[in-house]
């Protein structure tokens, strides 16, 4: 597995398993089983996702030592007035004695009180990676101006039509990593993967357009963590280490995108008031 290196010097793997929906018990946690035997190593959940307690139950059962794997989780915005009981808390349900990476999930809220909880933590090395989810640029700037440790991530909606190229190009100023997450935008842009150029990519290198637009992204600098609790398609995802596209197909493929988030804007005031309400 590929890996990218955080601001901080750790080694962060490009690819990884979402895990959003995936609330099922015994699914979710023999997802995660599944995917560590196919090779993943990156899992990506959340307080919000209401799943931590499987995925600590497939850790605690899986043969990896725990040192190779990274284990990603998110606060929860409800929690930000305590972030640093609630990562107890969710390294609790995961069991696990540290956590590779935390972020933030969203910008709204006590974000400096739970972003100080998370330097905290930190600092204890109870958390090696400390980051942000679903951040605009402007956020990011006010972020780190205001507080001791810069974000080694922010994870944000990253997929064809919505490219984030504007602001990755701040994240690399501030030497931020670009997590994406909806890599295939959770269903709302299915109709991209029978356009041709994707077709032509797709029998070039003998792959299915769904991994020839994770390539993409993975070449672009971008982290990336598809969601699924098949075997067969994690083995699709995961299948992506053995070619690399040229800088024409990547100028192709930077055309689709539409320059607006599908699924996770912060700056729309509907999605932020019926998260709030979530």
């Amino acid at each position: 597995m590929e890996t990218i290196r955080l601001n901080n010097g750790i080694e962060m793997p490009v690819l990884g398993l979402g895990t959003f929906l995936s609330t099922n018990p015994l699914v979710c946690e023999q997802s995660i089983l599944d995917a560590v035997k196919v090779g993943y190593r990156l899992i990506d959940t959340a307080q919000g996702y209401g799943n931590e307690t499987y995925i600590g139950k497939a850790i605690a059962r899986c043969s990896v030592p725990r040192e190779e794997l990274f284990i990603t989780t998110k606060v929860w915005f409800r929690n930000y007035g305590d972030a640093y009981a609630s990562v107890l808390e969710s390294m609790r349900r995961l069991k696990v004695d540290y956590l590779d990476l935390v972020l933030l999930h969203w910008p709204f809220g006590d974000t400096y009180a739970a972003w100080r909880d998370l330097e905290k933590l930190y600092d204890e090395k109870k958390i090696r990676a400390i980051g942000v989810s679903n951040y605009t640029a402007d956020r990011l700037i006010d972020l780190i101006n205001y507080n001791r440790i810069v974000p080694a991530v922010n994870q944000i909606e990253t997929n064809l039509v919505s490219q984030q190229q504007g602001i990755k190009a701040w994240m690399d100023k501030y030497d931020i990593r670009h997590e994406g997450y909806a890599p295939f935008g959770q269903g709302k842009i299915d109709d991209i993967y029978k356009e041709p150029i994707l077709g032509f990519l797709a029998d070039r290198y003998h792959k299915t357009p769904r991994q020839i637009a994770l390539r993409f992204q993975i070449q672009s600098g971008i982290i990336v963590i598809p969601k699924t609790t098949r075997v067969e398609r994690m083995r699709e995802n995961i299948d992506i280490f053995d070619f690399r596209l040229e800088e024409n197909e990547m100028e192709m493929l930077k055309g689709f995108d539409k320059g607006i988030p599908l699924i996770g804007n912060p700056q729309n005031p509907v999605l932020v008031e019926s998260s709030i309400n979530w």
